[in-house]
Protein backbone atom coordinates (compact mmCIF):
# COMPACT_ATOMS: atom_id res chain seq x y z
CA UNK A 1 0.00 0.00 0.00
CA UNK A 2 1.46 3.41 -0.94
CA UNK A 3 2.19 5.84 1.90
CA UNK A 4 -0.30 8.55 2.80
CA UNK A 5 0.80 11.79 1.15
CA UNK A 6 0.83 14.55 3.75
CA UNK A 7 0.97 18.36 3.50
CA UNK A 8 1.89 20.31 6.65
CA UNK A 9 0.49 23.84 7.02
CA UNK A 10 1.65 26.09 9.87
CA UNK A 11 3.00 29.62 10.05
CA UNK A 12 5.81 28.60 12.41
CA UNK A 13 8.82 27.07 10.65
CA UNK A 14 9.90 25.24 13.82
CA UNK A 15 6.53 23.49 14.05
CA UNK A 16 6.59 22.48 10.38
CA UNK A 17 10.14 21.14 10.58
CA UNK A 18 9.41 19.29 13.82
CA UNK A 19 6.41 17.58 12.26
CA UNK A 20 8.40 16.75 9.15
CA UNK A 21 11.13 15.15 11.24
CA UNK A 22 8.67 13.04 13.20
CA UNK A 23 6.55 11.93 10.24
CA UNK A 24 9.69 11.17 8.25
CA UNK A 25 10.22 8.14 10.50
CA UNK A 26 6.73 6.79 9.86
CA UNK A 27 6.78 4.22 7.03
CA UNK A 28 3.11 4.76 6.20
CA UNK A 29 3.45 8.53 5.73
CA UNK A 30 5.18 10.73 3.17
CA UNK A 31 5.48 14.47 3.71
CA UNK A 32 5.14 15.89 0.20
CA UNK A 33 5.28 19.59 1.10
CA UNK A 34 4.61 22.40 3.53
CA UNK A 35 2.98 25.82 3.59
CA UNK A 36 3.29 28.81 5.89
CA UNK A 37 -0.17 30.33 5.39
CA UNK A 38 -3.60 29.44 4.11
CA UNK A 39 -3.20 30.96 0.67
CA UNK A 40 0.00 29.03 0.10
CA UNK A 41 -1.74 25.89 1.36
CA UNK A 42 -4.44 26.21 -1.32
CA UNK A 43 -1.77 26.51 -4.01
CA UNK A 44 0.25 23.59 -2.67
CA UNK A 45 -2.79 21.31 -2.45
CA UNK A 46 -3.66 21.99 -6.07
CA UNK A 47 -0.06 21.41 -7.13
CA UNK A 48 0.88 18.43 -4.97
CA UNK A 49 -2.50 16.70 -4.48
CA UNK A 50 -1.79 15.31 -1.00
CA UNK A 51 -4.10 12.78 0.64
CA UNK A 52 -4.25 14.58 3.98
CA UNK A 53 -3.50 18.14 5.10
CA UNK A 54 -2.55 19.07 8.67
CA UNK A 55 -3.94 22.59 8.92
CA UNK A 56 -3.08 25.25 11.47
CA UNK A 57 -5.99 27.66 12.02
CA UNK A 58 -4.46 31.03 12.96
CA UNK A 59 -2.17 32.17 10.14
CA UNK A 60 -1.45 35.33 8.13
CA UNK A 61 -2.93 36.15 4.70
CA UNK A 62 -5.61 33.44 4.90
CA UNK A 63 -6.52 31.57 8.08
CA UNK A 64 -6.90 27.82 8.25
CA UNK A 65 -10.70 27.83 8.28
CA UNK A 66 -10.93 29.90 5.11
CA UNK A 67 -8.18 27.78 3.52
CA UNK A 68 -10.02 24.59 4.45
CA UNK A 69 -13.22 25.79 2.79
CA UNK A 70 -11.34 26.89 -0.34
CA UNK A 71 -9.39 23.63 -0.60
CA UNK A 72 -12.51 21.50 -0.20
CA UNK A 73 -14.16 23.54 -2.96
CA UNK A 74 -11.23 23.05 -5.34
CA UNK A 75 -10.04 19.55 -4.34
CA UNK A 76 -12.98 17.85 -2.57
CA UNK A 77 -11.29 14.48 -2.08
CA UNK A 78 -8.43 15.77 0.12
CA UNK A 79 -8.90 15.20 3.86
CA UNK A 80 -8.05 18.07 6.21
CA UNK A 81 -7.26 17.84 9.91
CA UNK A 82 -7.21 21.04 11.95
CA UNK A 83 -4.12 20.98 14.18
CA UNK A 84 -4.35 23.92 16.54
CA UNK A 85 -3.92 25.23 20.07
CA UNK A 86 -7.51 26.49 20.23
CA UNK A 87 -10.35 24.51 21.78
CA UNK A 88 -13.00 27.24 21.55
CA UNK A 89 -16.43 26.04 20.39
CA UNK A 90 -16.55 28.66 17.66
CA UNK A 91 -13.37 27.41 15.99
CA UNK A 92 -14.33 23.73 16.30
CA UNK A 93 -17.71 24.24 14.64
CA UNK A 94 -16.28 26.58 12.00
CA UNK A 95 -13.47 24.16 11.06
CA UNK A 96 -15.83 21.19 10.78
CA UNK A 97 -18.37 23.24 8.84
CA UNK A 98 -15.60 24.34 6.45
CA UNK A 99 -14.92 20.68 5.67
CA UNK A 100 -12.27 19.51 8.13
CA UNK A 101 -12.30 15.76 8.74
CA UNK A 102 -10.70 16.14 12.16
CA UNK A 103 -9.80 18.55 14.92
CA UNK A 104 -6.69 17.93 17.02
CA UNK A 105 -4.83 20.01 19.59
CA UNK A 106 -1.11 20.66 19.12
CA UNK A 107 -0.17 19.09 22.44
CA UNK A 108 -1.68 15.76 21.35
CA UNK A 109 0.52 12.68 21.52
CA UNK A 110 2.34 12.37 18.15
CA UNK A 111 1.25 8.74 17.82
CA UNK A 112 -2.36 9.89 18.19
CA UNK A 113 -1.81 12.35 15.36
CA UNK A 114 -0.50 9.54 13.16
CA UNK A 115 -3.57 7.43 13.96
CA UNK A 116 -5.81 10.41 13.22
CA UNK A 117 -4.13 10.89 9.83
CA UNK A 118 -4.67 7.23 8.99
CA UNK A 119 -8.30 7.40 10.10
CA UNK A 120 -8.94 10.63 8.18
CA UNK A 121 -7.43 9.05 5.07
CA UNK A 122 -10.04 6.32 5.50
CA UNK A 123 -12.78 8.95 5.70
CA UNK A 124 -13.35 8.81 9.45
CA UNK A 125 -13.95 11.98 11.47
CA UNK A 126 -11.35 12.39 14.20
CA UNK A 127 -11.71 14.71 17.20
CA UNK A 128 -9.20 15.25 19.98
CA UNK A 129 -10.71 13.45 23.02
CA UNK A 130 -10.78 16.75 24.92
CA UNK A 131 -12.73 18.41 22.11
CA UNK A 132 -15.11 15.47 21.83
CA UNK A 133 -15.68 15.46 25.59
CA UNK A 134 -16.42 19.17 25.59
CA UNK A 135 -18.94 18.83 22.77
CA UNK A 136 -20.58 15.79 24.37
CA UNK A 137 -20.94 17.64 27.66
CA UNK A 138 -22.71 20.45 25.84
CA UNK A 139 -25.07 18.14 23.95
CA UNK A 140 -25.94 15.99 26.95
CA UNK A 141 -26.91 18.84 29.25
CA UNK A 142 -30.60 18.89 30.28
CA UNK A 143 -32.95 20.67 27.86
CA UNK A 144 -32.80 24.41 28.26
CA UNK A 145 -36.04 26.24 28.99
CA UNK A 146 -37.33 28.92 26.67
CA UNK A 147 -36.99 32.52 27.80
CA UNK A 148 -39.70 33.52 30.26
CA UNK A 149 -40.81 36.24 27.87
CA UNK A 150 -41.69 34.71 24.46
CA UNK A 151 -40.70 37.99 22.88
CA UNK A 152 -37.38 38.20 24.73
CA UNK A 153 -35.47 37.79 21.47
CA UNK A 154 -35.99 40.25 18.66
CA UNK A 155 -36.37 39.05 15.06
CA UNK A 156 -32.81 40.17 14.35
CA UNK A 157 -31.50 38.28 17.40
CA UNK A 158 -33.30 35.13 16.27
CA UNK A 159 -31.67 35.59 12.87
CA UNK A 160 -28.26 35.92 14.55
CA UNK A 161 -29.01 32.87 16.72
CA UNK A 162 -29.68 30.81 13.61
CA UNK A 163 -26.35 31.94 12.13
CA UNK A 164 -24.58 30.99 15.36
CA UNK A 165 -26.11 27.52 15.01
CA UNK A 166 -24.62 27.33 11.52
CA UNK A 167 -21.18 27.81 13.09
CA UNK A 168 -20.54 31.26 11.63
CA UNK A 169 -17.99 33.53 13.29
CA UNK A 170 -18.79 37.12 14.30
CA UNK A 171 -17.12 38.34 11.11
CA UNK A 172 -19.15 35.94 8.97
CA UNK A 173 -22.36 36.93 10.76
CA UNK A 174 -21.49 40.58 10.17
CA UNK A 175 -20.85 39.91 6.47
CA UNK A 176 -24.15 38.05 6.17
CA UNK A 177 -26.14 40.82 7.87
CA UNK A 178 -24.08 43.67 6.44
CA UNK A 179 -23.00 44.93 9.86
CA UNK A 180 -19.60 45.23 11.52
CA UNK A 181 -18.07 42.30 13.45
CA UNK A 182 -18.36 44.44 16.59
CA UNK A 183 -22.11 44.81 16.06
CA UNK A 184 -22.42 41.07 15.46
CA UNK A 185 -20.47 40.43 18.67
CA UNK A 186 -22.85 42.71 20.58
CA UNK A 187 -25.85 40.78 19.20
CA UNK A 188 -24.26 37.49 20.28
CA UNK A 189 -23.56 38.81 23.79
CA UNK A 190 -27.11 40.12 24.13
CA UNK A 191 -28.56 36.80 23.00
CA UNK A 192 -26.49 34.78 25.46
CA UNK A 193 -27.47 37.16 28.26
CA UNK A 194 -31.19 37.04 27.43
CA UNK A 195 -31.43 33.25 27.31
CA UNK A 196 -29.06 32.69 30.21
CA UNK A 197 -26.31 30.81 28.38
CA UNK A 198 -22.55 31.15 28.41
CA UNK A 199 -21.25 29.74 25.11
CA UNK A 200 -21.98 29.68 21.40
CA UNK A 201 -22.28 25.90 21.53
CA UNK A 202 -25.07 26.19 24.09
CA UNK A 203 -26.73 28.83 21.92
CA UNK A 204 -26.55 26.53 18.89
CA UNK A 205 -28.12 23.68 20.85
CA UNK A 206 -30.79 26.07 22.17
CA UNK A 207 -31.62 27.14 18.60
CA UNK A 208 -32.01 23.51 17.57
CA UNK A 209 -34.14 22.58 20.57
CA UNK A 210 -36.38 25.61 20.20
CA UNK A 211 -36.99 24.90 16.53
CA UNK A 212 -35.30 28.03 15.20
CA UNK A 213 -33.20 25.84 12.89
CA UNK A 214 -33.06 22.15 11.91
CA UNK A 215 -29.98 19.98 12.31
CA UNK A 216 -29.69 19.62 8.51
CA UNK A 217 -29.89 23.38 8.10
CA UNK A 218 -27.26 23.88 10.78
CA UNK A 219 -24.70 21.71 8.99
CA UNK A 220 -25.64 22.56 5.40
CA UNK A 221 -26.01 26.31 5.89
CA UNK A 222 -29.57 26.49 4.57
CA UNK A 223 -30.61 29.64 6.39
Amino acid sequence: MPPIRLLIVDDHVVVRRGLQTFFGTEPGLEVVGEAGNGREAVTQVERLRPDVVLMDLVMPEMDGIAATAEIKKRVPDVEIIALTSFIEDEKVFAALKAGATGYLLKDADPDDVVRAIEAAHAGEVQLDPRVAKRLMQEFTTPPMPAPEDPDALTDREIEVLRLIAMGLSNKEIGDRLVVSPATAKTHVSNILSKIGLTSRTQAAIYALRQGFITLDDAWQGNV
